[in-house]
């Protein structure tokens, strides 16, 4: 039996990415195909999600497949991901050193949303995407005290500053710039003016995805976001709680009016596990936020355990995925940042830049 591209090219379609459950060939991964006279064959496949940790076993599994076939030389396959930039609402440009923005919320305070969102930049980062954080809560900034950065940002024209940097991750809050005992006691327009000065003032340096830190609320912070920040999507973070998921809803429903998808749930302090007795207790309440998403058609991203290390770990300054980059909590959050890269990957690309410009003039 000869080995043909279109052999290859069927034998691809067989074959499914089990973290995006569509096949390379359809999903368009599939680059480049060579067969000699030998039948040695070259496969180059591009992901469309930042994928270190997936690459040696997809493309293993492909090879094997390949090398499988009748007639089969030397199997050669090389498999990178590109992350490009996606769609955002309409009426709102796409930022030039900002592929994708990814707006973290929860209608309620006190959920872990803050620690959730550095650990997801953070997951975003070990699979090999340039990440940054910007902390949008102008009231409350955290992620300083979480991301382990103490000092002031530099600026090098008087006008913009660079973002500050730990742990791989480019980082902006207005807490570098303020006493941490100071209360910022700030109306609505002084904030949003703000947020627009920290996204657009900070020199971000090629980002794959900017995570946002969102205040909790539906107030003026999220109002800019929705109609000034180009926003890729949105993850919402909650706890089982009633009270907790009522404010959810609210928040999702909120970024469904402005034209921002959501990318999916994910539920904090789901459980908790004795570390005497490993007995494990569901305190707020069990299998709210996936029924939440059964009633919005929404993704559920993953459950998270409340767990002491990661409020010690977040509070000392190192998050888990960088404080315990091989652990069990650590492969939740990766594998829920995953899902959200996915979830990118799979919306409508940014052709904005693809169109010319249209110029007249008089002759």
């Amino acid at each position: 039996m000869r080995i043909t591209e279109d052999l290859i090219r069927q034998t691809l379609s067989a074959q499914i990415d089990p973290n995006t459950g569509t096949d390379y060939v359809s999903a368009k991964n599939v680059r480049q195909i060579s067969v000699t006279a030998e039948g040695d064959i070259s496969v180059r496949i591009v992901l469309g999600y930042p994928a270190n940790s997936q690459l040696a076993p997809l493309s293993e599994q492909i090879r094997s497949v390949l090398a499988a076939l009748p007639g089969a030389g030397k199997v050669d396959v090389q498999m990178t991901f590109e992350v490009v930039a996606h769609a955002v609402q309409r009426g709102v440009k796409v930022m030039p050193n900002v592929k994708n923005i990814v707006a973290v919320a929860s209608g309620k305070g006190g959920v872990g949303k803050s620690t959730t969102a550095a650990n997801l930049a953070l997951a975003l980062a070990a699979e090999g995407a340039m990440v940054g954080l910007l902390d949008a809560d102008i009231y409350g900034p955290s992620q300083p005290m979480m991301m382990g950065i103490s000092g002031q940002p530099e600026t090098t024209d008087g006008k913009t500053m660079e973002p500050m940097e730990n742990h791989g991750i480019q980082v902006s809050s207005i807490g570098f710039m303020i006493d941490p005992d100071e209360p910022m006691v700030w109306r609505g327009p002084l904030v949003q003016q703000a947020l627009q000065q920290l996204l657009t003032q900070t020199n971000w340096r090629n980002l794959d995805y900017l995570i946002i830190d969102m205040p909790p609320g539906t107030g003026d912070v999220q109002l800019t976001l929705s109609q000034k920040v180009p926003v890729t999507g949105a993850v919402i973070v909650t706890t089982p709680q009633d009270v907790a998921l009522l404010d959810a809803r609210k928040g999702l429903r909120m970024f469904e009016k402005v034209d921002i998808p959501i990318l999916g749930v994910v539920e904090n302090m789901s459980m908790h596990i004795c570390s005497n007795c490993g007995h494990a207790e569901h305190i707020f309440g069990q299998g709210g936020a996936e029924k939440m998403c059964a009633d919005f058609g929404a993704d559920f991203l993953g459950s998270l355990p409340l767990n002491l290390q990661i409020r010690e770990q977040a509070d000392a300054g190192k998050p888990t995925v960088a404080a315990e980059p091989d652990g069990q909590v650590a492969a939740i959050y990766k594998a829920i940042a995953r899902k959200v890269a996915v979830r990118v990957a799979q919306k409508a690309k940014d052709m904005s830049l693809k169109f010319p410009t249209i110029t007249v003039q008089n002759t």
